[in-house]
């Protein structure tokens, strides 16, 4: 099976190639990223736990899921594609902010996404992937805030990044 494909961008998100996911990571080569944020009724966000057979950030806790868009696909369509995959279900999204990270790994990886916030409801359990999900749960942001304080080392890079600088815009429901 081929390896995936991750797309190119430059500073401005505008596509310029296309490349396997683990040269692109090796390389630390900026590339185009979602991460789906999920709330309940209650202004709760659902929480993935990485799978612990995950290449970097195993087992650590981040937001609903993340991954990479496919050549032609939208950023909404990726989102709902890759929360089906992980999660169990799909739900309309939507778009919220985008931003550009850096992230090295201990493995000699680095995550250097050009990362778009999409935001969606949902109220039930999902039916999570156990290759890709070791767990969830739902927590109001406030104690997502306060867990990150406490505990940084349980939460991914990029998650953090998003909580810190844009938290304001994750203030879904309300």
């Amino acid at each position: 099976m081929e390896e995936e494909k991750v797309i190119l961008v430059n500073e401005n998100d505008e596509q310029i190639g296309l490349m396997p996911k683990m040269e692109a990571h090796e390389k630390a080569l900026l590339h185009r990223a979602f991460s789906v944020f999920i709330f309940n009724d209650k202004n709760e966000l659902m929480l993935q736990q990485r799978a612990f057979n995950k290449y970097h950030s195993p087992g650590l806790w981040t937001n609903t899921c993340c991954s990479h868009q496919r050549d032609g696909e939208t950023n909404i369509e990726a989102g709902k594609r890759r929360l089906r995959e992980e999660m169990g279900f799909v739900t309309p999204l939507v778009e919220s902010i985008a931003f550009i990270y850096k992230a090295p790994f201990d493995n000699g990886l680095t995550e250097h996404e050009y990362d778009h916030v999409l935001l969606g409801t949902y109220n039930d359990d999902p039916v999570i992937n156990k290759e890709e999900v070791a767990d969830w749960k739902w927590m109001s942001l406030e104690a997502v805030k306060s867990d990150i304080e406490r505990q940084p080392e349980m939460y991914t890079e990029w998650f953090k990044v998003i909580f810190q600088k844009y938290y304001e815009h994750l203030n879904f429901n309300q």
